[in-house]
C-alpha cells in the first residue's frame, strides 16, 4: 500500500465516521480491509492455473444509545447514503448492553513497526518457475509415482481503521507461500504428502528443491502402511497437527465461546488445564509474526499474554464487546469479519518444554507418530475428540513402520492434562506447537 493510497483511505474512514455522526450517531467506526494475492499452480509439468484477486471492503458500525448496525459497501460507495443507511437500520435494532466502542483508553497511541511489509514485486513467471521446481524435486525422489500438484503465491493485506473518539491507524502485511504434494506407490498401495512454506518475507520463505523434497521423502516413507491392534497408548504429535491441538486451546479460550457457554473450559479460569510446566503465549507485537497487528480490529492496543501459565488458565480472548459481557476488560483481541468484531487468537503458541521429541519418542515402548488428522470429530462444548489418523508405529523407543486406518480418541480437557511439549517449536505460524507427547489415548485398530 502505497503512501498516497494510505492517505487516501484514512482520509475516506474519516469522513464517513464524520457523515455518521452528522446523521444522528452518538459513536461510529469504520474501516477498509484491503487484500491483493497472485498464485501460479502446476502439475506433471504445465501450469493448470494462474489467478489474481483484489479487494478493497470498507464497512461502518453506528451506535445510538445501545443500538448497533453495520453495513459493507465498496471503497468508491456514496458515503452520505452509507451513513443514513446505518442510521435507519440502527434505529430499529434491538437494544444491546454490551456493544459500543473500546475504551479510549485503551487505543494504541503509537502504531510499532513490526517489520510486517516485504515490498519484493514477485512476478508471475517466478511464481511459475518456483512451483516447477518444487514438483520436479519432489518427482525426483525414489518411490514418487505421480504429483498431486505444486504452488506459489505472493500477496499483501492491510487494514484502515477510524473511530469517532479519535483513533485513525493503518498497518498492512505481506505474505509469500510455497507449497507441494506428490503420491509414492502404485494401485492400491499409493500415499500422499505434502511440505509448505509460509512467510511475510520473501527472502525467509523455505528454497524450492526443500520443499519438493520433503514432500517427497514424506510420501514415500508411508508406503506399506499397516494396521495396528486397537488398545490404550500414548500418542506423539508431529508438529504439523500438533498445530491443530493448539488451535483447539485457542478455541476454548476464546471469550466469544466462553460468553456463549460453548467452550468445555468455560469454568476453569484460576485452575488447572493442562500439564504442570506448560505454558501458552499469544503475542500480537511479535516482530514479524505471522498473525501480528499493532492494533485489533477496534484500535485496542495488544500485549503479549500467557493465557496458560505452568498448567494455570489465566485469560481468555477478549474483544471489547465479550468483554464487557464477561465484565472484564478487553485485550486487544478483537477482529474485524466484514462489519462484525469478534475475538481471536494472534501468533498462539504453545510453548517449548525441555526434551528433543527424540527423547519423548525414546521412552515409550508402543505408541502412535501421528504426522496426519482426518475428520472433524471434536467437539468444543464437552471436548469430545475422535480422529482419524496415520502416521507411525512406535516400539521399543523407535519409529518402526508406517501405520494408516487408525482412529484417535480421548477427551481434549484429560489430552491437555497428560500433555509434554517437546523442544522443537518452530513460530513461523499464526498457531505454532511443537511435538506434542499424550499420553493413555485411545488407538482404534483393527
Amino acid at each position: 500500500m502505497t503512501a498516497s493510497d494510505q492517505k487516501t483511505l484514512l482520509d475516506r474512514v474519516a469522513a464517513l465516521v464524520e457523515m455518521a455522526e452528522r446523521a444522528g450517531a452518538d459513536a461510529a467506526d469504520a474501516v477498509v480491509m484491503r487484500s491483493r494475492s497472485s498464485s501460479v499452480a502446476v502439475r506433471l509439468g504445465k501450469v493448470e492455473g494462474t489467478e489474481s484477486a483484489e479487494s478493497d471492503d470498507m464497512s461502518l458500525r453506528v451506535f445510538i444509545g445501545n443500538r448497533v448496525a453495520a453495513v459493507s459497501a465498496t471503497v468508491g460507495a456514496d458515503l452520505a447514503a452509507l451513513a443514513e443507511r446505518a442510521i435507519a437500520m440502527a434505529r430499529v435494532s434491538p437494544e444491546d448492553p454490551y456493544q459500543g466502542l473500546a475504551d479510549p483508553a485503551r487505543l494504541a497511541r503509537d502504531i510499532a513497526d513490526l517489520d510486517l511489509v516485504d515490498d519484493t514485486e514477485i512476478p508471475a513467471d517466478r511464481l511459475k518457475e518456483d512451483a516447477l521446481a518444487m514438483e520436479e524435486a519432489a518427482l525426483a525422489v525414489p518411490g514418487v509415482t505421480n504429483s498431486s500438484g505444486a504452488a506459489a503465491s505472493a500477496g499483501s493485506g492491510g487494514l484502515v481503521l477510524a473511530t469517532s473518539h479519535g483513533f485513525v491507524g493503518q498497518y498492512a502485511a505481506t505474505r509469500f507461500s510455497r507449497s507441494a504434494a506428490v503420491i509414492a506407490g502404485e494401485g492400491t498401495a499409493m500415499e500422499r504428502d505434502y511440505d509448505f512454506s509460509s512467510r511475510l518475507h520473501f527472502a525467509d520463505l523455505e528454497e524450492t528443491e526443500k520443499i519438493g523434497r520433503t514432500a517427497g521423502e514424506r510420501a514415500v516413507k508411508r508406503l506399506n502402511a499397516r494396521k495396528v491392534k486397537t488398545g490404550v497408548f500414548p500418542v506423539v504429535y508431529d508438529p504439523r497437527v500438533a498445530r491443530g491441538i493448539a488451535s483447539h486451546l485457542a478455541a476454548a479460550i476464546n471469550g466469544a465461546s466462553v460468553a456463549r457457554k460453548t467452550s468445555f473450559l468455560r469454568d476453569r479460569m484460576g485452575k488447572a488445564v493442562a500439564a504442570p510446566g506448560v505454558t501458552v503465549t499469544d503475542d500480537p507485537v511479535k516482530k514479524r509474526g505471522q498473525a501480528s497487528r499493532p492494533f485489533d480490529g477496534e484500535g485496542v492496543a495488544g500485549e503479549r499474554l500467557v493465557p496458560v501459565d505452568d498448567g494455570v488458565l489465566t485469560a481468555w480472548l477478549l474483544s471489547t464487546a465479550i468483554a464487557r459481557e464477561l465484565g472484564l476488560e478487553t485485550n486487544g483481541r478483537g477482529v474485524r469479519a466484514a462489519s462484525s468484531v469478534n475475538p481471536s487468537a494472534t501468533n498462539f503458541a504453545i510453548e517449548p518444554g525441555e526434551a528433543a521429541p527424540e527423547a519423548l519418542i525414546a521412552g515409550i515402548k508402543n505408541g502412535f507418530y501421528v504426522t496426519e488428522l482426518f475428520g472433524q470429530g471434536v467437539n468444543l462444548v464437552t471436548g469430545e475428540y475422535s480422529r482419524g489418523a496415520s502416521g507411525f508405529w512406535i516400539e521399543n523407543g523407535e519409529i518402526a513402520y508406517p501405520v494408516s486406518e487408525v482412529t484417535i480418541a480421548s477427551n481434549l480437557k484429560d489430552m491437555f492434562l497428560r500433555m509434554t511439549p517437546a523442544n522443537d517449536l518452530d513460530r513461523n505460524f499464526g498457531t505454532a506447537a511443537p511435538t506434542l507427547l499424550i499420553e493413555g489415548m485411545t488407538v482404534a485398530g483393527e
